[in-house]
């Protein structure tokens, strides 16, 4: 009996891999202070959209993960609660982990910039009102 499955091509294996790659930092970005978490998933939502509707199907299916990616694909924006939300939680998280590394100023800098960073890629995100 032959296998009658065809086989990915390169460019899907590298979108899926891309994909899984930025939901790890995605899932990264719940726990670490400037890494945010949304624009990871929403990447990974489109790379899987593209090379595997399975991982795609998965991944809007989610339960935690599942309605932000759906409503990013209804709407291709994000409300401004969320922005907020995701914000204020980020930045909060980066004062703590700042103030952590009292003594270490080259380290608070950089947790700073990198908070700021992550600010300014959620703002970048279409506001849906």
């Amino acid at each position: 009996m032959t296998d009658t499955r065809k086989r990915p091509s390169l460019r899907q294996a590298l979108l899926v891999a891309a994909g899984l790659l930025a939901l790890g930092l995605g899932l990264m970005g719940v726990v670490l202070p400037g890494l945010p978490t949304t624009p990871f998933v929403l990447l990974a939502a489109a790379c899987f959209a593209r090379a595997s509707p399975r991982l795609h199907r998965w991944l809007t299916q989610h339960r935690y993960l599942g309605p932000m990616v759906r409503d990013w694909e209804a709407h291709r924006a994000l409300p401004l609660r969320i922005k907020w939300i995701s914000t204020t939680l980020m930045l909060t998280m980066v004062a703590l982990s700042a103030w952590q590394f009292m003594g270490r100023p080259w380290l608070q800098a950089l947790l700073i910039a990198l908070g700021l960073i992550g600010a300014w890629v959620v703002w970048r995100i279409p506001t849906r009102r």
